[in-house]
């Protein structure tokens, strides 16, 4: 599931794992279930992805002359340029158009839908399988997201608190696995 041959690249994907956990969380509190426990759930989410997000950092600066997988020029990378630019070209063009039909809610499992379709490239790029674990998860959530009801929370509250433990414990796995692989380099 972890290929350990780049752990200065397992260390950054801790980081922007725990920093997706910290994002993700944050925008499930845009319409949350009332009571108070699920405002505190989501902010443990956050903590967690900061706490997450901050030695992952510091290990990866301190590493940054390990080498990585992620090599400009090679046909993964401009696979990886080409399905960026596909995403972010269609998140904008269809949020756009979700919040001019007044149907803004459901942004955040579109984007969430593409953020996971997004690891499958990555994957590829950074000759992870664990990145197509995450990418399934994520579009998996993203469709319950989107079918959940409405009137219980708003897609992103799902979003949030279904998506942000998967970020939250492939982060922390690769992380480990990373810091593990550096030590013994």
């Amino acid at each position: 599931m972890i290929d350990l041959a780049h752990p200065r690249d397992l260390v950054m994907i801790g980081a922007i794992f725990g920093l997706a956990a910290f994002i993700w969380s944050g925008w499930a509190q845009e319409a949350p279930p009332r009571a108070l426990v699920w405002r505190l759930v989501l902010a443990g989410l956050g903590v967690a992805g900061l706490a997450l997000a901050v030695p992952s950092i510091l290990i990866a600066i301190g590493n940054w002359s390990e080498p990585s997988a992620f090599i400009t020029g090679n046909s993964a990378f401009a696979l990886y340029l080409i399905v960026f630019w596909a995403e972010v070209i269609i998140g904008a063009v269809a949020s756009f158009f979700l919040i001019r039909t007044g149907r803004a809610e459901i942004i955040a499992p579109l984007i969430l839908a593409i953020v996971g379709i997004h690891f499958f490239a990555l994957a590829v790029v950074f000759g992870q399988p664990v990145l197509h674990v995450a990418g399934l998860l994520l579009t998996i959530i993203a469709v319950v997201a989107f079918i959940l009801p409405r009137k219980t929370a708003a897609p992103s509250f799902w979003c949030g608190t279904l998506g942000a433990p998967v970020f939250l414990a492939i982060g922390l796995w690769c992380l480990l696995a990373g810091r593990s692989a550096l030590a013994v380099g």
